[in-house]
């Protein structure tokens, strides 16, 4: 498997090649003033344009606006200024069709059994009974939980649960995947199997997918792209481009090529991270 010799910069303007799938231009958020505190200024103005078909990993401090930037391109958060769109669309006031969201936290419903958390959208949806048994059976297959269709959720690990969430996303069949933190309970071993499963399932769908990570080893492994945010109001330092090949997996992570692109993100992310936490370049504590 041949990897990218080094990361490669690029300006948050840089024209691609391929169209743009979902874009963000000029966003800001500012949440309100709470009890006397002052408003906070999470975000922006920032610009992002996902282009069709990538893998975009987004990192940067903690607070630094990223779970923010998540919200308003799944339309469950207004922009104070700005605007979003989704295949040409202004995007506002709910996640649109074609849109799907999976969070870290454990959303499956622990009273119904695998099967039927995969089948809740659907029926929810209004779908016919035979379509939803086709698309059902085949997500659980695709995540690897035939053999647990009819377990409950408390008899699963927490890695089959999320590939549970993840299962119910894929049966609505969705153009963009926006995913904020999901492997982020789990074990390392556990996160990188999981990344093999991510990877293949964006492969398979040729989905538009976004996601929301801590994890520099995990945004680097993944990715095409790799927005580096600022401290608060979060921001794009840069967007590096890993040069990975489409047919990758976590076997990546011993190339030499991968270690170099993971210092290079916490290059970028070094100061940013100081400034979050309270701290400034140069001092330690």
């Amino acid at each position: 498997m041949t990897m990218a010799a080094s990361p490669k910069t690029m300006p948050a303007d840089s024209p691609e090649t391929r169209a743009i799938h979902a874009s963000v231009a000029g966003v800001t958020r500012v949440f309100p003033a709470v009890g006397g505190q002052p408003p906070v200024h999470a975000l922006g103005p920032l610009d992002l344009d996902l282009m069709q078909g990538e893998f975009f990993s987004v990192v940067g401090p903690s607070g630094c606006g990223k779970s923010t930037l998540l919200e308003v391109l799944a339309g469950l958060s207004a922009p104070t200024e700005g605007s979003v769109t989704f295949e040409g669309k202004p995007v506002a006031g709910q996640v649109p069709d074609g849109v799907g969201v999976v969070f870290q936290e454990d959303a499956s419903f622990p009273w119904l059994t695998v099967w039927d958390n995969v089948a809740f959208g659907l029926r929810r949806a209004g779908f016919e009974v035979a379509e939803i048994a086709r698309r059902v059976d085949y997500a659980v297959g695709f995540m690897g939980l035939a053999d647990f269709a009819q377990a409950y959720p408390a008899q699963l690990s927490g890695g089959m649960r999320q590939r549970v969430c993840i299962a119910r996303t894929l049966v609505l069949q969705p153009r963009l995947i926006l995913l904020d933190e999901p492997f982020g309970a789990l074990d390392q071993q556990t996160r990188l199997l999981m990344g093999d499963e991510l990877l293949r399932l964006w492969r398979e769908t040729g989905a538009t997918v976004l996601l929301i990570t801590h994890a520099l080893d995990e945004a680097a492994m993944l990715s095409d792209r790799v927005g580096a945010m600022s401290a608060r109001p979060g921001r794009f330092i840069e967007q590096v481009q890993t040069g990975w090949p489409r047919e990758r997996d976590s076997r990546i992570v011993s190339e030499d090529s991968f270690g170099r692109l993971t210092g290079h993100l916490w290059s970028l992310l070094r100061e940013e991270s100081m400034k979050a936490s309270g701290h400034h370049a140069g001092h330690r504590k």
